[in-house]
């Protein structure tokens, strides 16, 4: 029992003491120094953990950002695929009272109810903030654009306007309207949305034109024959004018802007730079043998308004006032005539004005990307240089100057008569006529007076 005491006793004061140090066999040493370890190795992994947690939080996190952004973008990458219930339809709105609507609109429509897309295309709208609008307007370098919305929306500003709505669904298999919808999207990014507006050759029908043929490759097929009854094609002016009936002046002032690349005959595809013509093509068309168009609808019918030409607005014509200017300035050159003594300033104000009128048409063929008012035949009698020339009239080279003017008033008559010979449509507005008429007798007048 004493030595057990003593056994303890001696243990507690070998491990009691500051300099001594515990005695502990060598399974206890390799104990300890494996849970030191144990201990710092739980540390570090904790901290790589922990670190490449961080990392790895903030890599996805990124990546998500990113592509969240460019799927925002450029979504049109990451394109929807239509369901067996998607529907592509071509909407046509008949032409409105304001003359940028005087040709009706197209645009496709693509609806798809198990995806949730309802999407119209449109390739008629430009920007009224761009910068230098209005020189780039008159220029013909106005970028327009392809814009998309919400069926409601057109249907709204159709209704607004009193405008017709009609919807052609399109006899497109799956695989059509997917590339179809894919070539919409694609062009609808930034990049792409814009383009260079030509009146004649590229506009919102036209494109849809191309977008069409672009999707179903060799299997759509227009009709060969015009639409007009008389099979005959039919210059760019003259399906201009069948929409310009009711707008006299913008009719004459359009007809006295552009020149000789719009009496062109217009190919029968040409014809589809107006939307009715688009329209009524696709009637006529075939995709793979069937006919293009399954369902013709009738989604908005505008209301008649009464038209009752007044004689106010006979008189306002410019037929009629180009007429009475014409009459009225062979009764001045008349009453001229009988009197020795001829004063210059009538001529001074007359011939500035065309003159004027002159250079702007010069202007819009040099100077402009319009592409048809190249090779205007008004600049005949709308002579620009009558404008410097006037000033000039009792110089010695005022009778050269009137002798040129008057050939030049001549020749456009000339041209006037056989060009309603050859292509049935003049490239000098019918209102004209009388007025041109008059100018040729007051520049005879002048040659023998000056």
């Amino acid at each position: 029992m004493k030595s057990l005491l003593s056994l303890q006793e001696n243990h507690k004061t070998i491990g009691a003491g500051p300099e001594r140090q515990p005695i502990a066999s060598a399974q206890g040493l390799g104990s300890a120094h494996f849970t030191r370890i144990s201990a710092h190795y739980r540390m570090f992994n904790n901290c790589i953990i922990s670190v490449l947690g961080h990392v790895a939080v903030r890599t996805i996190s990124c990546l998500i950002i990113f592509f969240l952004t460019l799927s925002a973008v450029y979504s049109p990458l990451f394109a929807q695929s239509l369901s067996r219930d998607a529907k592509v339809s071509l909407i046509t709105v008949s032409p409105g009272e304001e003359l940028y609507s005087s040709f009706g609109h197209n645009a496709l429509w693509v609806s798809d109810p198990m995806q949730g897309i309802d999407k119209v295309y449109n390739y008629g709208t430009f920007d009224f903030r761009t910068e230098g609008f209005y020189i780039k307007f008159m220029r013909g370098t106005l970028p327009y654009q392809l814009s998309v919305s919400p069926m409601y929306y057109t249907m709204y500003g159709a209704q607004a306007e009193n405008r017709s709505v009609t919807e052609q669904v399109l006899n497109l298999s799956q695989n059509q309207k997917q590339k179809l919808y894919d070539y919409l999207e694609n062009n609808y990014l930034p990049q792409n949305r814009q383009y260079a507006y030509k009146f004649f050759y590229d506009n919102c029908a036209t494109r849809l034109r191309d977008a069409l043929k672009a999707a179903c490759g060799d299997s759509l097929v227009f009709s060969r024959n015009t639409i007009e009854k008389e099979g005959m094609l039919k210059s760019f002016r003259w399906w201009m004018n069948k929409y310009l009936g009711e707008k006299p002046w913008a009719k004459f002032g359009m007809n006295l802007a552009i020149g000789l690349p719009s009496d062109r005959k217009a190919l029968v595809q040409e014809e589809m730079y107006l939307p009715d013509n688009l329209k009524l093509h696709m009637e006529l068309a075939t995709i793979g043998g069937q006919k293009a168009v399954l369902e013709h609808k009738g989604l908005f019918t505008k209301t008649q308004k009464e038209t009752n030409t007044n004689a106010w607005e006979m008189l306002y014509s410019p037929i009629t006032i180009f007429a009475l200017l014409g009459i009225l300035i062979l009764l001045f050159t008349n009453l001229q005539q009988k009197k020795a003594k001829v004063n210059f300033l009538f001529d001074k104000i007359f011939f500035g004005l065309i003159g004027f009128a002159g250079w702007i048409l010069l202007l819009l063929w040099i100077a402009t990307d319009h592409g048809v008012t190249a090779w205007n035949v008004n600049l005949l009698w709308v002579f620009p240089f009558h404008l410097p020339l006037i000033f000039f009239l009792k110089h010695p080279v005022g009778k050269k100057f009137v002798t040129i003017s008057l050939i030049s008033a001549i020749l456009a008559v000339v041209f006037s008569v056989l060009d309603n010979f050859l292509v049935g449509d003049s490239a000098i507005p019918s209102g004209a006529s009388v007025f041109i008429i008059s100018l040729i007798a007051r520049l005879n007048f002048l040659r023998k007076r000056v």
